[in-house]
């Protein structure tokens, strides 16, 4: 219940999310110490999937083990995919029978500036120093030149691996026997494979969509602010499942619908099936949903028993920092791409500045800034 009540309240993204699990959580119900909640978000924040989701999964397991992580997983994100393929099927509804979707006008840019913001925060957050910044530009550079879904695993790996040569100015930290059960890499590992060949044997569009978003979850550092340029790359540009009109009012919708970022995938599933009716762009968000959850839950059931002794590896540590520099690069790029026809309009160019300002000085909440933009864009 307690897990129903935050996926129904928890808007903002994962920082929100943190301060209200402290506040239900470990105050109120006491399931865990505020020092525990925080070492497993840390530990979360360095695998790749969504945090938030992560950390509800990881106290399930901490308290009552698998079975209980995954029904919270469950409950956690039932909300926001229920609402999400509502949204898209009713956007579906409004274009099939010619009805405009105009009064969404405002929301498309404002969703852009969340999107710059969200980067420059995390950015200033996660870098800090020469290194970092040139492989942040880097990854920019190559991101947008090269809008293919298969340059974010290897803008990822050559940061983590480029940063992680550095581990000798990272301090030296007494180590442990680690004890390792690769049960959750087998299934992680067996669930891709198997997907992929089904996928490709059957050219199932569900199969397919599962295995894209399975894959994409798999590779994810960052939260959702970085999976929205790889969705968008993936599925907008390169294999085209849905317009940038549509991609951009699913990004909106994460900021007034509460749960996971994450839910952004639950929304360009179930779009992506819309071809399909009501029913396929159920199994859409389904399927998209479930691709994009597993992986995470499987890398915290396999590093959360021996998390205390990896964390003092120094070539851990400072791999973090070039996968975290290329996970902002890869999000500058998508706002770059989406921003860019933006500028010749100036209805889109001044709602992408105003709201940079008000996300800036203002202490506004998000869903309120995007419900203010669907009512300007009814009203005027």
């Amino acid at each position: 219940m307690d897990i129903l009540l935050l996926s129904l309240t928890a808007f903002g993204g994962p920082q929100v999310h943190l301060m209200m699990m402290i506040e239900r959580l470990v105050r109120k119900r006491r399931y865990i110490s505020e020092e525990e909640l925080l070492e497993l978000q840390a530990l979360c924040q360095i695998l790749p999937g969504p945090s938030s989701t992560q950390t509800v999964t990881a106290i399930g397991l901490k308290i009552g083990g698998q079975p209980l992580a995954y029904l919270s997983l469950i409950v956690w994100s039932l909300p926001a995919m229920i609402l999400m393929i509502l949204a898209a099927i009713g956007i579906h509804y409004l274009e099939r029978h010619s009805i405009s979707l105009e009064f969404t006008r405002f929301v498309g840019p404002m969703a852009v500036a969340f999107l710059m913001y969200g980067a420059s925060t995390i950015a200033r957050k996660v870098i800090h120093n020469t290194q970092g910044w040139t492989f942040l530009i880097i990854a920019t550079i190559l991101a947008y030149l090269y809008p293919s879904p298969y340059m974010t695993p290897v803008l990822l790996l050559c940061g983590g691996l480029a940063a992680a040569l550095n581990f000798k100015k990272h301090e030296k930290m007494e180590k442990g026997p680690i004890r390792i059960k690769w049960r959750p890499i087998i299934f992680w590992i067996s669930v891709l494979v198997v997907a992929a060949i089904i996928g490709k044997i059957t050219n199932s569009l569900p199969v397919r969509l599962f295995e894209n978003f399975y894959r994409n979850g798999s590779l994810v550092f960052g939260g959702g602010q970085v999976l929205i340029p790889i969705l968008y790359n993936e599925f907008v540009e390169f294999k085209h499942y849905l317009t940038e009109q549509e991609f951009l009012a699913g990004m909106a919708l994460t900021q007034i619908v509460p749960g996971p970022v994450f839910s952004i995938a639950t929304f360009v599933g179930s779009v992506s099936l819309q071809s399909h009716g009501w029913f396929g762009q159920v199994i859409g968000g389904f399927v998209a949903t479930a691709g994009i959850f597993l992986p995470g839950t499987f890398f915290i059931f396999f590093a959360y028993p021996f998390w205390d002794q990896l964390k003092r590896y120094r070539g851990i540590r400072a791999s973090l920092e070039g996968i975290h520099a290329a996970s902002c690069g890869l999000t500058i790029a998508a706002a770059i791409s989406l921003f860019q026809p933006m500028m010749t309009n100036s209805q889109p160019l001044i709602t992408v500045l105003c709201t940079l300002v008000v996300l800036s000085f203002g202490k506004i909440p998000s869903y309120v800034i995007i419900m203010a933009g669907l009512l300007l864009g009814l009203a005027f």
